[in-house]
């Protein structure tokens, strides 16, 4: 170190501003001038204090200004100061990870939304941060992390990410061309009544969304009028409504909100299918015979369900006679497939129930039941059979990612069909199979559904060939269809002509070149023979006219193989979309449409994990976001 005279005077030049060493505070560089040129030394610092002249090495090491401060300055305080004048602690390595994160930073925000998804898609409930295992279990993942509570997480973090999920929601129905719906009520724990509405639509990549759009309360009376508003709004809200075409809904069989579809202008409205073969199998269940049938059976099931030696019992014979260890299958008088399931699992496993029922331990206890008799088999085996297709249906209809309601009539006229007499059935068969086709014969009987269902059957190539109409109803179906289209290009050119300029040269395609553009450049090959074979062409071939065109579509897509009817169809639409522009837009529209209300429905045993007797009183809103998030949510 050297000093220097005080009374010199010594210009300086302060450090850089990105030097944040509280030293800079009392150093500097000195400055001299060499051939009138200025020149500042950054090897040397010097102390404003006594003006010594300190090393200064490249690296940025301040050690030896720093020593200068602490020997010759003592009074100094270089611990909590900084360069500007603010106070600082240095952090050690240690105390960064063990102080807590401020609530708005990145990381901070990323785990409550992470805690918020949790809760929502895994349907917890809010108190689950109180826990003291998950407390524990983010305490070691993240120290740092103070847990939010959970009103936070109920009124601040689940409303932000369902606004979030919205937007995007919003933004696939803005982009559909037609948009279906499906509705039904159902009650919570609380007694609180709900009316859900899912929406389909088939996407840009021949894919069928399904979003859950909303879980709202009833308050009111079940009435049309009070069913309809909600509908309405709905509507309005999700922006579903499509300039010259209407709003096909899904729903059960009951009065009051078939006819609040038709009063808020949804059209058409579709009975659900899997609802309908519910009614009419119920039908053929109520038959006298079968209704006693069914009796016996539930009486043996619920012995074995309530009669812990006779379960241990029946367990023990399956693992004897190299059956499946299954349990018995308790019906639901309400759901038809219960109670085919109970007869169809009773006939697995005859031979253990009838073998556990003869254990002395169990015999005891099942004196008042009524066995069945080989007769009372040979009967629960025909209705299996009469039953099985039926089976099959409510399985098939069960599927939100391929169309169904172009399968409703083939179907209909399939269970019509098996449930057509036999020689050798029984009269209990007759019987039940007449139940069955006698309600089954009625439904989707109006006019204008029936043509709205045929059509949507025609734009599926699983079944185009209408085979259950004959030639005359199949021509007039197509012929629907190619109205249809021109009808929609007409409206669409009216809306085109009307957002246009009326002068033709406006128009690229009609515009003639400009006066002062040279002509356009001909080939070799058009100089030799564009004029004449131009011309021979012109003279000999007219423009088609749109029908026409429509028309040799249609008539192409007709003699178009059939695919199988495991193939998906809307696969085949996209890789047959440019085939077929016109009747590939129209099938969006049909195809979207529901058989069934059961995406209505399955929000219900979600809605029953949700609202639990644990958190019967959860508001409806938060029930709404809660639904909605875990249907929606994508992770």
């Amino acid at each position: 170190m050297t000093s220097a005279d005080k009374d010199t005077p010594m210009e300086l030049q302060a450090a850089s501003a990105s030097l944040k060493s509280p030293v800079w505070k009392h150093f500097a560089f000195p400055v001299s001038y060499v051939d009138n040129v200025r020149v500042v030394d950054k090897n040397t610092t010097v102390c404003k204090i006594c003006y010594v002249r300190v090393p200064y090495l490249a690296t940025g090491n301040t050690t030896n200004m720093a020593g200068h401060l602490r020997r010759h300055h003592k009074d100094l305080d270089l611990t909590n100061s900084t360069r500007s004048g603010k106070t600082t602690v240095q952090t050690t390595i240690s105390s960064s990870f063990t102080g807590k994160l401020p609530h708005t930073s990145a990381r901070a925000k990323t785990i409550t939304n992470a805690i918020g998804l949790f809760i929502a898609a895994d349907l917890q409930p809010y108190s689950a941060v109180e826990s003291a295992g998950f407390k524990h279990l983010i305490n070691v993942l993240e120290p740092r992390y103070s847990m939010p509570s959970r009103s936070h997480l109920s009124t601040k973090v689940l409303p932000c990410m369902y606004e979030d999920a919205k937007e995007k929601v919003l933004l696939g129905l803005s982009n559909a061309e037609l948009v279906a719906i499906t509705t039904d009520g159902w009650t919570s724990r609380a007694t609180q009544s709900y009316i859900t509405i899912t929406a389909h639509y088939v996407n840009k990549n021949w894919e069928i969304e399904s979003p859950v759009l909303q879980t709202r309360p009833i308050y009111e009376s079940h009435t049309s009028d009070n069913l309809a508003e909600v509908l309405k709004e709905a509507v309005q809200e999700w922006k579903l409504d499509r300039q010259d075409t209407t709003i096909p809904v899904t729903t059960d069989n009951a009065k009051n909100i078939v006819n609040a579809s038709n009063s808020a202008g949804l059209s058409p409205h579709i009975g659900c299918f899997a609802h309908t073969v519910n009614l009419a199998s119920q039908k053929g269940l109520g038959v006298n015979q079968i209704s006693r049938l069914l009796g016996k059976v539930r009486r043996v099931v619920t012995f074995f369900h309530k009669s812990t030696t006779a379960a241990a019992a029946l367990k023990a014979k399956q693992e004897m006679l190299h059956l499946p260890h299954h349990k018995l299958v308790q019906d639901v008088s309400t759901r038809w497939n219960s109670s085919y399931d109970m007869l169809a699992r009773y006939l697995e496993q005859q031979a253990a129930i009838y073998s556990a029922l003869t254990e002395k331990d169990v015999k005891k206890s099942a004196k008042e039941l009524i066995t069945l008799s080989d007769q009372d088999v040979t009967v629960m085996e025909d209705m299996i059979q009469v039953l099985k297709p039926l089976k099959t249906v409510t399985s098939l209809l069960s599927s939100e990612q391929q169309p169904t309601v172009s399968m409703i009539l083939p179907l209909k006229h399939t269970i019509l069909t098996s449930m057509k007499h036999n020689d050798t059935d029984s009269q209990i068969v007759k019987d039940v199979k007449s139940a069955i086709a006698t309600n089954m014969e009625g439904r989707y009987s109006d006019p204008k559904l029936q043509q709205f269902l045929n059509e949507s059957t025609s734009l599926d190539p699983r079944f185009k060939s209408l085979p259950h109409l004959d030639d005359l109803s199949q021509n007039e179906i197509f012929n629907s269809l190619t109205e249809k289209i021109i009808q929609k290009h007409s409206m669409q050119s009216q809306a085109s002509e009307q957002g246009t300029s009326q002068n033709p040269a406006d128009d690229p395609e009609t515009a003639s070149p400009s006066e002062g553009s040279p002509p356009a450049k001909r080939t070799a090959l058009s100089e030799l023979f564009g004029d004449f074979f131009s011309t021979a062409h012109t003279a000999s071939s007219t423009p088609k006219h749109l029908s026409d065109v429509i028309k040799e579509e249609i008539e192409l897509y007709k003699m178009a193989k059939v695919i199988s009817v495991d193939a998906n169809p809307l696969k085949w639409w996209k890789d047959h979309e440019h085939q077929y522009p016109n009747l590939s837009k129209l099938s969006k529209h049909y195809l979207a449409v529901q058989a069934t209300s059961v995406a209505s429905e399955r929000v219900f045993s979600t809605a029953g994990d949700i609202v639990t007797a644990q958190r019967a009183a959860l508001s409806p809103e938060n029930v709404d976001i809660l639904i909605f998030l875990k249907k929606n949510l994508k992770m």
